[in-house]
């Protein structure tokens, strides 16, 4: 029993430990997953969003707290019943994400590993099964070297934890998993392979036939019905297919994608502001220098952003800014950079550089 007491242990605490850290080098990322829970279509918990951010911290920190405890053996009881908990929250939202099919990537790995949720779900299962095994087993959850040391450890580990969420948020993540990342090109990210597997969709007809409204399948053809007569149509996706790393970025200028054109620049700099009314305006004006040096030493410079060019417009004028503005969808942007406003130079597409505009003195160009 103890054996399996120990395997039960350095399973739960792994899992704890890497879920815990690839979501606290990218906390921004996990306060996303839990505004589209909040959403009004999800759980109906608008009121949460604005907390999201901090609750994703606390929620991260724990996590991998638990895991470290865990594995030096500090207050095993209370270690054991708070990863009981804090598994079955994490059960309850990835069945709901897996049966209504919501959020139907629910970060569990950060952006590290994906996982559909039903696998997710299943994974904490699993999880489940071995805690409980780890409660029944708990008097042979003894500290790796003594009671003090174990406090110990746990205490400067809470310590580095905080500070490395507070640098990340006040920076960029120390690690970048998304399809962004510094060396990666935009441009081969879009592209889709050849013989890639398609989506499959479903079409239900309804036809007025006789008076009456009768649901039919493709198959069975009801235009083809004397005297019938189109009510409607609804589509079902069946099978998702091929995705793209990068997909839904456009580079569009006055309602015109100009991408393709850009990304062939050599020397091209994106000041990232994915949503006007949260851009922090006081870092502005490291991005006037910014811009100013990059004009002069012969870089295309552009915003970015997700919203109206009307309320750029106003900041540009307030900062005297000398570029103009691109639009691009909101998640594609947040998945670009963790920061708004954010800088990101490009060379033919590919991505060379990205600080967040409180470090602008120290780009590259």
């Amino acid at each position: 029993m103890k054996f399996l007491t120990h395997i039960a242990r350095l399973l739960v605490a792994a899992t704890f430990i890497f879920s815990g850290f690839v979501k606290l080098v990218d906390p921004l990322g996990s306060s996303y997953k839990f505004q589209d829970y909040f959403a009004a279509d999800v759980l109906n918990l608008e009121f949460l969003s604005p907390y999201a951010l901090p609750f994703s911290i606390a929620l991260i920190v724990a996590e991998i707290m638990l895991g470290v405890m865990l594995l030096v053996g500090f207050k095993s009881k209370f270690t054991v019943w708070s990863l009981l908990l804090l598994t079955l929250v994490f059960l309850f939202l990835t069945w709901y994400s897996a049966y209504y099919n919501k959020v139907t990537d629910c970060g569990c790995f950060g952006d590290a590993i994906t996982l559909t949720p039903w696998e997710t779900f299943y994974k904490n299962i699993i999880l489940v099964v071995l805690i409980l095994l780890l409660l029944l087993t708990t008097k042979h959850i003894k500290p790796v070297f003594s009671k003090s040391l174990a406090g110990r450890v746990s205490f400067i580990a809470f310590i580095i934890f905080l500070f490395t969420a507070y640098y990340v948020l006040q920076h960029l993540p120390i690690i970048d998993f998304r399809a962004y990342a510094i060396g990666n090109s935009i441009s081969d990210g879009m592209i889709i392979p050849e013989g890639a597997k398609q989506d499959v969709y479903e079409d239900t007809w309804i036809y007025k036939v006789n008076g009456v409204d009768k649901t039919f399948t493709t198959e069975e053809k009801p235009w083809e019905i004397e005297g019938s007569t189109f009510v409607d149509r609804k589509t079902v996706l069946l099978e998702k297919g091929y995705e793209p790393p990068i997909h839904d970025f456009t580079m569009e200028l006055d309602g015109v994608d100009i991408k393709e054109e850009l990304l062939q620049k050599e020397r091209l700099v994106l000041i990232v502001m994915h949503d006007l009314e949260k851009t922090d305006t006081k870092l502005l004006t490291n991005i006037v220098t910014l811009s100013t040096k990059a004009l002069q030493e012969g870089y295309d410079v552009y915003a970015i952003s997700s919203s109206k060019k009307e309320d750029f417009l106003k900041i540009k004028e307030q900062f005297k800014l000398e570029f103009d503005v691109l639009f691009c969808d909101d998640i594609a942007l947040k998945t670009m950079i963790r920061a708004n406003p954010g800088i990101v130079t490009l060379n033919k597409g590919t991505i060379t550089g990205k600080w967040n505009a409180r470090d602008a003195d120290k780009v590259k160009l």
